[in-house]
């Protein structure tokens, strides 16, 4: 049965089994109209006309907000993050210390699959072309594999249209791209738990995980995202991430360290290219080391370091956080949890007091539509509900197990970014003749500089 075919069955069924609950008022509308992509046009659902029309999400809702709910000025300022000093010539950088890990190997005429994730890291081309260089100058004949476990549609050509997007192709790397959804079982741990290649990686004598080290937004332990993660969930592609996600954040780490052991003992694994950004945005580190430290001592400095540079919004008790753009090559979730405090993970602590209110304006190009962390927010404009793909979404929080269960329920969708602040002010648990304590920043990932309501400014250390 073809997908089209096998869709249309779904959605009879769906149909047959929903039919006796709604007995009032029944409209019928295109299911493309609500969940975007090619599979599902043509389908269509039934839903219940009148008061709670999907077409009133499809426009925004206007709120009766009385005109005396008004944004505040709010005063920029600049934010007490940690500023270490950039690296300078990232490319050149990239290059000595891969060169320098690897030169010892013996990799004269030896394929090696480079991997290359969907977040958007500083200077990814730059780190990339580095990567490349490097080995080649070690004698590898490197290609680089899309290691991102089943972002992107969980396609193959979404995939590479993902990382073009982020600028990454043939022509920008002057090397091979290889993109492919088939896996291949190369190991299994002591408990059982398969690790998966992406075919083209598994063909090839070594994987080396190309990543940037920080905090996770769905667990915690000694080493987070970076490098093992990669190599045990971006080059595993959607069973890879799958039965990783599954197991809830509590044992996310060890699984994790177990899977790379695994990989580890086939010879496969290479080592390990990592970078760690400042709050700013800048590449602040750059490392190259050996398949014992994916996973290993290395990985776990970075990642204590990088775990040091992540600021926290400096103000308690905010009433309403406007985030400007939330994303796919900002976070895994859109928007980080680590800045925010709100993580809505069973399993996972919130931090003390984290905003009442989050209002999300828009969300970045790179990202496709897919919105998993959207549920982070409590108010969208319709311009970002308008733009959400449900199915790769959907597809995402699918894969990432227990933290994509709340992170993809859909917010209030209103008419525009004024009413999203204004409702968001009213619905904070403040009364109207408090003072609100608002808080607008560009991202998660850009915090050196924030807008404020008047009474955070003298707050600043």
């Amino acid at each position: 049965m073809s997908p089209r075919a096998r869709t249309g069955a779904a959605m009879r069924e769906i149909r047959r089994i929903i039919a006796p609950l709604w007995v009032v008022d029944v409209g019928w509308l295109p299911i493309s109209t609500l969940v975007h992509g090619d599979l599902c046009a043509g389908g269509t659902v039934q839903f219940v006309s009148g008061t709670g029309n999907w077409d009133q999400l499809a426009r925004g809702v206007r709120l009766p907000i009385p005109s005396y709910v008004v944004v505040p000025k709010l005063h920029e300022v600049t934010l007490p993050v940690p500023r270490p000093t950039a690296v300078g010539d990232l490319e050149a950088e990239v290059r000595s210390v891969t060169t320098a890990a690897f030169v010892r190997r013996d990799l004269a005429g030896r394929a090696v699959a480079v991997g290359a994730g969907s977040r958007g890291l500083t200077g990814r081309v730059e780190t990339l072309r580095g990567v490349v260089a490097g080995l080649r100058e070690c004698g590898a004949e490197p290609f680089v594999v899309p290691a991102m476990g089943s972002h992107a549609g969980g396609s193959a050509q979404g995939q590479r249209e993902l990382l073009a997007a982020l600028g990454i192709d043939e022509e920008s790397l002057d090397c091979e791209i290889r993109s492919s959804m088939t896996t291949v079982e190369i190991a299994r741990t002591a408990g059982g738990m398969p690790l998966y290649l992406d075919e083209h990686a598994a063909a090839a004598d070594f994987v080396l995980p190309v990543n940037r080290v920080k905090p996770h937004t769905c667990f915690k332990g000694p080493i987070e995202s970076g490098c093992t993660k990669m190599t045990v969930v971006g080059f595993g592609k959607q069973p890879g991430a799958a039965q990783i996600h599954a197991c809830g954040p509590e044992r996310m780490a060890q699984r994790l360290l177990d899977g790379v052991a695994a990989v580890r003992s086939t010879g496969r694994l290479l080592g390990g290219v990592a970078t760690v950004e400042s709050c700013a945005g800048d590449v602040v580190r750059v490392a190259a080391f050996g398949p014992d430290d994916v996973g290993g001592a290395a990985e776990y400095e970075l990642t204590d370091y990088a775990r040091s540079l992540v600021p926290r919004l400096p103000f308690p008790d905010i009433d309403v956080l406007v985030i400007e753009r939330g994303g796919k090559d900002i976070s895994g979730t859109m928007i980080d949890p680590n800045v925010t405090g709100r993580f809505w993970v069973h399993g996972l602590a919130d931090f003390d007091a984290p905003p009442a209110t989050i209002v999300l304006l828009g969300i970045t190009e790179a990202s496709g539509g897919n919105v998993l962390g959207v549920g982070l927010a409590d108010f969208i404009p319709v311009s970002v509900a308008n733009v959400i793909d449900w199915e790769k979404t959907y597809l995402n929080c699918l894969t990432a197990g227990p933290s994509g269960v709340r992170r993809s329920r859909m917010p209030m969708v209103l008419a525009d970014e004024d009413e999203c602040i204004r409702a968001a002010m009213m619905m904070c648990g403040k009364a109207a003749d408090e003072p609100k304590r608002i808080v607008r920043i560009r991202s998660t990932l850009h915090l050196e500089r924030a807008w404020v309501s008047e009474g955070l400014v003298g707050e600043l250390p």
